[in-house]
This record gives C-alpha cells, sequence and structure tokens, in this order.
C-alpha cells in the first residue's frame, strides 16, 4: 500500500521501521528540529532520522492547517495515512484524502486515557495493564472506532521500558490493522462511553515528588518520567533528578532507615533511602543538576551527615 506517515518520537520510529519494511511509504511528516536533550543544538526527531536513513522524503510542520499542507499530502497520493504521536491534530481536508483512510497508533486500551500523555497517565494512576489500539482518525479527539486491540502489563515498568513494548506492539497491530483494511475484512469497534478518561499533556513540576504523598506515588513519578519531564526532589540541598527508585514498607528497611520520618532521609548499608508519608523509598538512581547520572550511593558519598539522618528532602 502506498502510506504516508506522521510522527515524531522514538516511539513512532519504531513504527516507522516497521512500515517501511513491509509497504510503500511517499512521504513522512514529522515536528521541525528541537532542542533536545541537555545540548542547545537542533536535534531532528527520531521519526525524521528513521526517515532519512530510509530515503524517505520528509516534510517537517508543526500543524497541517498551514497553506499548502493539502495539496502536498494529496500529491503523495496515499491510499492510507498512518498515524503515531505527530503532535498536531489532523483536519478533515486531510482525513477525506486516502481512501482508507487515516489509522492512529494510540497507546491506550480506549476509550481509557484518550489524548496526549497515555503511557505516563497509565503509569501515575497504577494501571495493571495498558495497550495499544489501532482507531480511525476523526476531526474530535481520540473518539474513532478501533480494529485492533493489543494488551500490556505495565507490571512497574519505567516510561521507556513500557514505551519501547508498546511500540513493537504498535507496529505488529498496526501491519495486522493494514492487511485488514486492504482486505476489506476489518471489524471496528465503536468506543464505550463507559471509563472515558483523558491523559492531559504532563506539566511542568507534575512529576516532582513531595514528603506528603505515599512511597508509592513517589516511585509511580519517577517510573513516569523522562528527561523532558524528570522527576526532581531537594536533597540535602542539592537538586537531584530521581531516575530509578523502589518503596518499601518502613518495617521492611534497613535499621537505620525504619525510624525515618516523612521528608528525612539516610545513607545505611550503602543505600539511600528517603521517608515519605507511609513508607520508605530507596533512590537507587539519581542526576544531580549539571553532573551524570549516578547511583544513589555515589551521590550519598558526597553529603555530610547522611549517615546520621541528619539531611533533609522535599519538593524541588
Amino acid at each position: 500500500m502506498r502510506i504516508v506517515f506522521m510522527g515524531t518520537p522514538g516511539l513512532a520510529a519504531t513504527i516507522l521501521e516497521a512500515l517501511a519494511a513491509h509497504h510503500e511509504v511517499m512521504g513522512v511528516f514529522t515536528r521541525p528540529d528541537a532542542v533536545r536533550g541537555r545540548g542547545k543544538k537542533l536535534v531532528p526527531s527520531p521519526v525524521k532520522q528513521v526517515a532519512q536513513e530510509q530515503g524517505i522524503e520528509v516534510h517537517e510542520m508543526k500543524s497541517l492547517r498551514i497553506d499548502g499542507a493539502r495539496e502536498l499530502v494529496d500529491s503523495l497520493a496515499p491510499d492510507v495515512i498512518c498515524v503515531a504521536a505527530y503532535g498536531a491534530i489532523l483536519p478533515r481536508e486531510i482525513l477525506d484524502i486516502p481512501r482508507y483512510g487515516c489509522l492512529n497508533v494510540h497507546t491506550s486500551l480506549l476509550p481509557r486515557w484518550r489524548g496526549a500523555a497515555p503511557i505516563e497517565r497509565a503509569i501515575l494512576a497504577h494501571d495493571e495493564r495498558t495497550g495499544v489500539c489501532i482507531m480511525k482518525l476523526e476531526e474530535s479527539l481520540d473518539t474513532g472506532p478501533y480494529c485492533v486491540r493489543r494488551e500490556a502489563q505495565v507490571d512497574g515498568k519505567y516510561l521507556d521500558e513500557l514505551a519501547g513494548e508498546l511500540a513493537t506492539c504498535g507496529a505488529e497491530a498496526l501491519l495486522e490493522a493494514l492487511e485488514a483494511v486492504e482486505s476489506g475484512t476489518a471489524r471496528w469497534t465503536e468506543q464505550a462511553e463507559e471509563g472515558l478518561t483523558y491523559a492531559a499533556k504532563i506539566g511542568k513540576g507534575e512529576l516532582d515528588p513531595t514528603p506528603e504523598e505515599s512511597a508509592k506515588t513517589f516511585v509511580a513519578k519517577v517510573r513516569a518520567s523522562n528527561e523532558s519531564h524528570p522527576s526532581r526532589i531537594t536533597l540535602a540541598g542539592r537538586k537531584v533528578a530521581v531516575e530509578r527508585a523502589a518503596a518499601m514498607r518502613a518495617d521492611m528497611a534497613p535499621d537505620n532507615a525504619q525510624g525515618l520520618k516523612p521528608g528525612q532521609a539516610t545513607f545505611t548499608a550503602k543505600r539511600l533511602f528517603v521517608a515519605a508519608s507511609d513508607g520508605i523509598v530507596e533512590l537507587e538512581r539519581v542526576k544531580p543538576d549539571g553532573k551524570k547520572s549516578m547511583e544513589g550511593r555515589a551521590f550519598a558519598a558526597g553529603v555530610q551527615g547522611i549517615k546520621n539522618a541528619q539531611v533533609t528532602w522535599g519538593r524541588a
């Protein structure tokens, strides 16, 4: 099939690679180069990088409502448009172009977590399972019917790990959906209104834990974080991003950590611990501002008084 692909992050890049191996990708639309990570240089999106490696023509657009967008997509004569985390809404004039419509790889079990950050919201809500749905795009947000649905266990996974798993799952599901759509055997399921939830974008500082929250919430915020939205705290007067953490009941922690009060921290048994409202959190890996990522014990080695629980932690 002749396909136009629209996507931006690494998850979408994985799906593009699978599409290019089985179909004719006529063109790729992605968000323009942006400052990503620690550097100040413009960096191409993961989708753009894959497209260039595959020799596929790339079109960088923040919006498909600009003059000439419809004509450009139409000139590529796609049988179908495939979308995965593009970051821009497709207007009706674009949706109407391909004869087989527009298929979106949405990383949730619709109608749960319609919207921009479904994987993060599933982690933050302590969902036991999530998945992908291949849905037909409509003008409204994630309301279309789906024809393929795959499940995955959240199982305490971190965002990067879960997103990678869903990317692979989504690529396989999309290829299955394309085959069914082309053969006329696709069976579409309308979304139920029961269980409807919205996955709003992650706000600045939203993933920063506080001592008033539970240990479970602390760890969920860490698991849902990444470079764009880190989970940061102030520990011994220093700002650090927590990259890996584990929650436990106070009576399961080493003796010197069991008596910690919310907001206190200690280093004992060669492990770094902080106290939340109802338990203890081990900081397994952290990244202090301006420094490289390191194990919790490496950070603690440079903090005076931490072995005697004389330091505190709080929201960044």
